[in-house]
């Protein structure tokens, strides 16, 4: 996992690590197994703290981000819209047209090898996009040599 540095001299991770134990209860417990099931799932992720102490891990782009609130734990997932969720996880934030969110209450047991499903599967998406952005410009530049100039 690629360790992203902050600027109190901690690694993103350390203080991800801290952050999910200030709540002190289920909801911290809760979002440290996720985050333990996002590494397991894609080697390599990198963990950061943006919007305020906000927890994003990403691959190739954002894949999720972790939020405690007072009732529940919310993972939101940047681009789950466009992800298969055969076994139904996204749970709010269904009626975007970009993210989707699972939305952890005490108690709740999320499906470990669906989860992990959908971590890869936002990896993969983030790997697709980012092959489609890379090949475009370059085939519109090998055309473009190729035709040569436009005569009006």
């Amino acid at each position: 996992m690629r360790q992203a540095q902050t600027s109190d001299g901690l690694t993103a991770s350390e203080q991800i690590t801290r952050k999910f134990s200030q709540p002190g209860d289920w909801r911290g417990q809760t979002l440290a197994r996720m985050r333990r099931l996002i590494q397991e799932a894609v080697p390599g992720i990198v963990e950061e703290l943006k919007w305020m102490g906000t927890p994003v891990w990403s691959h190739g782009g954002i894949l999720c981000t972790g939020e405690t609130y007072k009732s529940h734990v919310k993972l939101t997932f940047l681009h789950g819209a466009a992800l298969a969720d055969p076994k139904g996880l996204f749970n709010a934030s269904l009626d975007g047209n970009a993210r989707r969110a699972i939305d952890l209450h005490e108690g709740d047991d999320v499906d470990a090898s669906a989860f992990k499903a959908l971590i890869r599967a936002a990896a993969a998406f983030n790997a697709a996009k980012a092959t489609r952005k890379a090949g475009t410009p370059a085939r519109k530049t090998a055309a473009a040599k190729t035709r040569g100039p436009v005569a009006s």
